[in-house]
């Protein structure tokens, strides 16, 4: 009877303790680990986000670039943390969705090792060909692809990423067939397509607007429900003619698992404060991204549902684990 007094006592303790748990978080730096390479979007993504956290928190945010195996190797750090809400992530659609169908084996369990804080940044997926081409609408492009199967060489950052898996289910859903080129990022295989070496990509808004803008790569359709401010003109998949073509890169973020819940909201809560900021939300919409600041419960079912969808297109993309 004694025992159970006093674990009655200790859960009183804990739960009395929730609110100022929030109140006084946190109390010194935060650690926001991005497991992708200095200079690259999600690393601006954190960086813009940590600056706002950093204010809201009046505590540095202090931003630890770790690379390597998709996101995996920063994703595992965070994963091994402590899970007191000083060590997060910066989390992605790869992390969370794709690389357990991509990898024979996992550093971590994805769907038991974070606890989801929120969704940030959504970033619809463009197909696009080189404007001086015959091909002007997504339709020409399902026509030309169907008379010539496999001839149309499409670029991607590489195996299993978003602008990949993009394409394969643009393939799958349109019933054509289009050659993968990988490349080593998204950027060598935009440059391909600007100077002919490849006739098409999928990839996200913020790469590839200067060059629509410039005139050299026309957009046919965006996988979205809705038309990008940024780009008014170019149809969603839909208005093209391609209804179950919707794809999209996404990040997010994430905490150890066991993260108090009372910590979890208060990261929410500035998360979604942040995103409401002017200067973010000119970053945003001049760069084809669309916020979110959804809650933690919100941003787990995203992921789980992102995380059946995904492990179709693999399937689709016929990709076999390495």
């Amino acid at each position: 009877m004694a025992r159970l007094r006093a674990t009655i006592a200790l859960l009183f303790l804990v739960f009395a303790g929730a609110p100022s748990l929030a109140q006084t978080y946190p109390d010194r730096p935060i650690h926001l680990i991005v497991p992708f390479a200095a200079g690259g979007l999600v690393d601006v993504l954190a960086r813009m986000l940590g600056e706002e956290l950093s204010k809201a928190f009046a505590q540095p945010i202090i931003i630890e670039n770790r690379p390597g195996a998709g996101g995996n190797v920063g994703a595992d750090a965070v994963a091994k943390a402590a899970p007191d809400g000083y060590t997060l992530l910066m989390t992605s659609a790869g992390i969370q969705s794709i690389n357990q169908f991509l990898y024979k084996s996992m550093p971590f369990d994805p769907e038991k090792a974070f606890a989801p804080v929120s969704l940030v940044a959504d970033m619809p997926m463009l197909v696009l060909v080189r404007s001086s081409t015959e091909i002007k609408s997504l339709q020409d492009l399902i026509v030309n692809a169907k008379a010539n199967p496999g001839k149309l060489n499409f670029g991607s950052a590489g195996i299993g990423t978003t602008g990949h898996l993009g394409q394969a289910l643009l393939a799958h859903a349109a019933g054509i067939t289009l050659s993968h080129v990988p490349y080593r990022g998204a950027g060598p295989a935009v440059n391909d397509l600007v100077a002919g070496h490849i006739q098409g990509t999928v990839d996200n808004p913020p790469l590839v607007l200067p060059h629509i803008k410039a005139g050299t790569l026309t957009a046919l359709a965006v996988a979205s429900p809705r038309r990008l401010p940024v780009l008014p003109d170019v149809p969603t998949a839909a208005e093209a003619g391609l209804p179950s073509w919707e794809v999209s890169s996404w990040f997010g973020v994430a905490a150890p698992a066991g993260t108090p819940p009372a910590i979890i909201r208060r990261l929410q809560s500035e998360i979604a404060q942040a995103l409401l900021k002017s200067t973010v939300r000119q970053l945003f919409a001049e760069s084809g991204m669309q916020g979110s600041g959804n809650t933690s419960e919100e941003f787990g079912r995203f992921i789980r549902d992102e995380r059946a969808k995904w492990a179709e297109v693999v399937r689709i993309a016929g990709i076999q684990p390495n």
